[in-house]
């Protein structure tokens, strides 16, 4: 399995970790011994809304090799601005055979604004709500959504959830608890129930 996960500037960092550390440690603690990553970028210099600099391992190539597109969020304002980026859009796009494409909190702006979320359900951080509505068919505030071919998380800490939800998606319940141990995370999303809903 090949994983994209891409960062710009200005994203939000936790957005990007909270779901690289559990997936990755599919590969890590030997679920899939094969699962690779890139971090894909379009620019050669990255950093978040603060300053905190990420190196890209893959500048400005197309997206279509990967099996699975992971995009992180930022402040909505500034992410809403990247919507009308045709530069950005165009690289996005080239993603579009990518089995599963994933957005954390307003990347879900991203992926709508690149045309992944037409006739879709999806979710976002709670302040981008209406904008998400030009972008798919019904918003919700789930947790985590999973439409398919597209998951979408919430706001920033719900890429924690997110990471662990694809890991249970790939290889199951008992490795992702032995995951969930590891990241001492004593939290379980379940799909279906809203954010104010706990076990």
């Amino acid at each position: 399995m090949k994983v994209a996960f891409v960062v710009y500037t200005p994203m939000t960092v936790l957005d990007f970790v909270g779901v690289y550390d559990p997936l990755t440690r599919l590969q890590s603690m030997g679920f899939i011994p094969d699962l690779t990553w890139e971090i894909c970028a379009i620019a050669e210099s990255v950093g978040d809304s603060h300053g905190l600099g990420i190196v890209p391992t893959q500048i400005n190539q197309p997206l279509d090799s990967f099996d699975l597109l992971i995009v992180p969020g930022g402040i909505t304002p500034l992410v809403y601005e990247l919507t009308k980026n045709a530069q950005l859009l165009e690289w996005l796009q080239t993603a579009r055979n990518c089995k599963l494409k994933v957005s954390v909190c307003t990347g879900s702006l991203l992926l709508g604004a690149a045309g992944f979320l037409n006739g879709k359900k999806a979710t976002t951080h709670p302040n981008a709500y209406d904008l998400l509505q030009d972008f798919c068919e019904v918003v919700t505030d789930q947790r985590v959504v999973d439409a398919g071919d597209v998951i979408t998380a919430r706001g920033v800490t719900a890429s924690i959830d997110l990471g662990l939800y694809l890991c249970e998606k790939f290889v199951g319940v008992d490795a992702t608890k032995k995951i969930r141990a590891m990241m001492d995370y004593p939290y379980v999303v379940t799909i279906g129930r809203n954010s104010n809903d706990s076990r």
